[in-house]
């Protein structure tokens, strides 16, 4: 049990998928201008990360390594993704249309959101288990959803701001990610050190 909390702690904080390990950077800068957007993308990748690492897990293990398709693993992951993103963006867009058009082009993107990508693969190079792989792709969809909302925040304050002609609009976006990003860094090795 200790195992799968300190999984899910390091997920989120330490070994955050856009604000350490620097992967699905297109939505984080996209989709973070508004609260209810950011909560949305966040709750959509949450789901497609949970359901694409259900399903993946089982394929690579008892499909690919047992007949050496090792090699397939990215194409077969992708394509699991792209199909569970279809079934969110159908359901949002007929249940909730006002968040299916707030997210606009930004939800059918989850497909190709390395996040995504990288939590599948990365639960199989880390030799983690079903429920530990569970786990990790939780953390870091809570991670992915803790960036979003804590980047909305920043940048709402910064569209009050004074800020350098120079400075306005992406550049500010950028300096700003990566003070946020610094501040997530200082987060290495804590979570370890908690439960020794």
């Amino acid at each position: 049990m200790t195992k799968l909390v300190i999984i899910l702690l390091s997920a989120v904080f330490i070994n955050n998928y856009i604000l350490t390990r620097f992967l699905g950077i297109c939505p984080f800068l996209g989709v973070s201008k508004k609260l209810n957007s950011a909560t949305g993308m966040s709750l959509a990748v949450i789901f497609v990360m949970l359901i694409a690492t259900a399903v993946t897990w089982p394929i690579q293990m008892f499909l690919l390594t047992p007949n050496n398709l090792g090699f397939l693993q990215t194409i077969v992951f992708i394509l699991v993704i792209a199909a569970l993103v279809q079934l969110v963006e159908i359901t949002l867009k007929r249940y909730v249309p006002a968040l299916h058009k707030s997210l606009g082009v930004y939800l059918p993107l989850i497909t190709t959101n390395c996040a995504i990508l990288g939590v599948t693969i990365l639960n199989i190079d880390e030799g983690y288990t079903f429920a530990e792989s569970m786990v990790n792709s939780l953390g870091s969809g809570l991670g992915f959803m803790l960036a979003m909302v804590m980047f909305s925040g920043v940048r709402s304050k910064l569209e009050g701001a004074d800020i350098p002609k120079s400075f306005k609009g992406l550049p500010i976006t950028l300096v700003a990610a990566s003070i946020t990003s610094l501040s997530f860094m200082g987060f290495g090795g804590v979570i370890e050190n908690l439960f020794k």
